[in-house]
């Protein structure tokens, strides 16, 4: 297993910006491999930052491919969509969506393949919305822990979006949904048994934010809820998922307090070439992030994927 430097830069990996089709200045970071067995894009979640990743990324470097990571736009160290820098808001998830179909363009065409998408929470959702909208094409996708469905105790989502409708009415929706941490009604002091197991890992994300003042976010807005629960609600649609026939990976975990895993469930029945790869009281939501134990299941879990399915 390889070993790095958490909250430094890998000399091997190279910071940059690209333009969306719009003009936007988006981060991200490449290594580039030689030889290479191909190429691998990895988009992270919501308020995410590529630095929490640069362990699992540069293993990847490490064992032969190319690889890419990007913050999405409003987010990271990419800008925000409204005046309050600690709240995460969008003014649309088809903004988002437009921006990686215009990346992967780009990207695919510049990078030796075969080419591997991955994303993580609601990375993992937008991949999935850009696959059934045919924005990419790429041979094989790893989704872990995808934001099929927002955990909101047992509220259907159709409550939950029209409160979240109401919400916007009341008031201006970039405003926060909540008041700290991952959601709702958990404490700033809990926000890591949300996310991981493994405190030293977690901790390398205050950590960055300690070196990197401008990437930190904190809750969503309700402009960010509402149109998050229409788009998860947009893959209900029957025929939607069954249409995307790329082979993925889904890796999440019974435990998540943040993601819906029973509906992960249900989506990866109508996905037709998906495998499903479920963890339990082990693992929490940010699965590249947890304990050894789990996170080598989860990396072993991806390479046989890969070497099965990319022949």
């Amino acid at each position: 297993m390889v070993t790095i430097d958490r909250r430094t830069i890998p000399e091997a990996a190279t910071e940059s910006r690209w333009q969306t089709a719009d003009g936007t200045r988006v981060r991200r970071i490449d290594w580039h491999a030689e030889p290479y067995r191909g190429s691998m894009l990895f988009m992270p979640g919501r308020g995410d930052i590529y630095e929490k990743y640069l362990e699992t990324l540069h293993g990847f470097w490490n064992d032969g491919w190319n690889v890419t990571a990007c913050d999405w736009r409003g987010q990271g160290g990419s800008g925000r969509f409204s005046d309050q820098p600690n709240v995460g808001h969008v003014d649309d998830f088809g903004t988002w969506i437009a921006d990686l179909a215009f990346f992967w363009s780009q990207w695919k065409a510049r990078t030796p393949g075969p080419h591997v998408l991955i994303g993580h929470s609601m990375g993992g959702h937008l991949v999935l919305r850009a696959l059934a909208e045919k924005g990419v094409d790429p041979d094989a996708v790893i989704l872990s822990a995808p934001m099929l469905g927002i955990r909101a105790g047992g509220v259907p989502a159709w409550l939950g979006h029209a409160y979240a409708r109401l919400m916007i009415w009341l008031g201006d929706p970039a405003r926060p949904a909540w008041k700290v941490s991952e959601k709702p009604g958990a404490a700033e002091a809990t926000r890591h048994l949300l996310l991981t197991h493994d405190r030293a890992r977690y901790e390398d994300e205050p950590g960055w934010w300690d070196l990197r003042p401008e990437l930190k976010m904190g809750p969503a807005s309700w402009g960010w809820v509402e149109r998050a629960v229409d788009s998860t609600r947009r893959l209900e649609k029957p025929g939607v998922l069954e249409a995307i026939d790329t082979p993925l990976l889904i890796l999440a975990t019974t435990a998540d307090q943040l993601v819906d895993t029973k509906r992960i469930q249900r989506d990866a029945k109508r996905l037709p070439d998906a495998e499903l790869v479920l963890f339990g009281e082990e693992a929490a939501h940010e699965l590249l992030r947890e304990a050894d134990p789990v996170r080598d299941q989860v990396l072993a879990a991806m390479e046989d994927f890969l070497e099965r399915r990319l022949v």
